[in-house]
This record gives C-alpha cells, structure tokens and sequence, in this order.
C-alpha cells in the first residue's frame, strides 16, 4: 500500500507517519519543509518505509512537476493521499494583514486541491483522499475570536471534499474530510501559548491512520468531526 502523508514532520502527520509505518507492507512518502526533522521521522520506521520528500508547499505552482516526479520514482500508484499540512495564524479579523490571510488560503486549501489534481492519473478504484479540515472549519461549530480566516480555510476544504466526492465517484475514488477539535501539536502551542488542547497528536494519529485505510468503507464526502465537545 502506498501512501502520501503532507506536512508530516511533526504534530499529527507524525504521529500518523509512526502507526502506519508499523505494518511493512505500507510504503509512505512523508513531506515537510524542514530537512532535518523530516529526515528524523523515518528514524522511527522499524522496516525503513517512510520516505522524505522535502518540499515547500508556497512553490507548489513552480515545483509540481518535480514533486510529481519524485513521488512517481517510489510509486506507480496512490491508494492513500491524506492532505494534512496546514498553516495557523491566529489574528483578529481586523488585525490580520493579506499576506498571512492568503498564505492560510494557499497552504489550507489551494495546496491540497492542486494535490489532488497533480496525483489524479496515480489514484485507482479504491484510493482514498482524506483532507484535514477543522472543527473550526465545521458548520454550526462554535466559532472563536482570531480564528476568522482560518476557519474559512478550513471551511473551503471541507466543501471541496463533498464536492470531489460526487465528481470522482464514477472512478470509484473516495474523499473525505477529518475535521479535528484541538490537537496538542506545536502549531496549536504557538497559537494558543498555554492552553491545554483535548486530544494529543498522539491520539489524534492513532485515528487518523486507522481512518485512512478504512474509512472509505464507511463514508464518501462526509466531514467527520473528531471533538471532545459538541459542536
């Protein structure tokens, strides 16, 4: 089974790199744009199948070509894409200036949709997209201050999977959308300095991973929300 894992260098991705790469017969292309953390993370495969794909997503538009490239070098075939990479700024609406609100837009939706249009001649009936979206993200979520247009990020991906689960089906490709509450992962930690999340990345990769080898036998276009609270 061949997987690719965005943004797994730390956090959720990580943890999420770590079971997977449990079971020898799966082979994960991991991406991150540090080079020394990500090439830490296949230090934690006990049968050396997780590959580093150092790469920044803000050049997704000029450097497609060769990330496709490199992923077509271990793979001839995707069955599990999970889009995790995100980006947090957490700002008042009116105290947000434009380069970090598109920079949120880029890396939370433009990025994973351009994935997915890049890997589309890899996926096969029965290839999984999963998408991390946000409870943040969900509708009729409590909403909260400094998180406007994240939240919005979130919402876009979220939308997006439903509507690729519907123009997909006939290739039989299923999608998918995990909108999480708060995560303890260094990306919450500098957002929300001091505060305590509900689920630990450690938890949320345990489910995750688990989500993405089965969840397409269950669901198609759903945003699953994962919270410790109601909405």
């Amino acid at each position: 089974m061949n997987i690719i894992i965005t943004g797994g260098s730390s956090g959720i991705g990580l943890e999420t790199a770590k079971v997977l790469s449990e079971n020898k017969e799966i082979n994960i292309i991991v991406t991150g744009r540090n080079e020394t953390a990500l090439k830490k993370v296949s230090d934690y495969s006990p049968y050396h199948n997780i590959i580093p794909l150092i790469t920044d997503f803000t050049t997704l538009a000029s450097n497609s070509e060769s990330i496709l490239k490199f992923v077509r070098k271990y793979f001839d075939k995707i069955d599990i894409l999970i889009n995790n990479a995100g980006y947090l700024y957490a700002r008042k609406f009116d105290e947000t200036d434009e380069k970090e609100a598109r920079l949120m837009m880029e890396i939370n939706f433009f990025v994973p949709a351009m994935l997915i249009r890049l890997f589309l001649p890899l996926f096969h009936r029965g290839s999984h997209i999963v998408n991390i979206s946000s409870m943040g993200g969900y509708q009729g979520s409590q909403k909260f201050p400094g998180l406007s247009y994240y939240s919005a990020s979130k919402a876009a991906i979220a939308c997006l999977t439903e509507c690729l689960a519907t123009e997909l089906i006939d290739r039989e490709i299923y999608v998918n959308c995990i909108a999480p509450g708060s995560v303890q992962t260094e990306m919450f930690d500098r957002a929300f300095p001091g505060q305590k999340a509900n689920l630990s990345a450690e938890e949320m990769g345990k489910f995750l991973a688990w989500f993405a080898i089965n969840g397409h036998r269950y669901f198609n276009g759903k945003i699953i929300p994962v919270a410790m609270v109601s909405p």
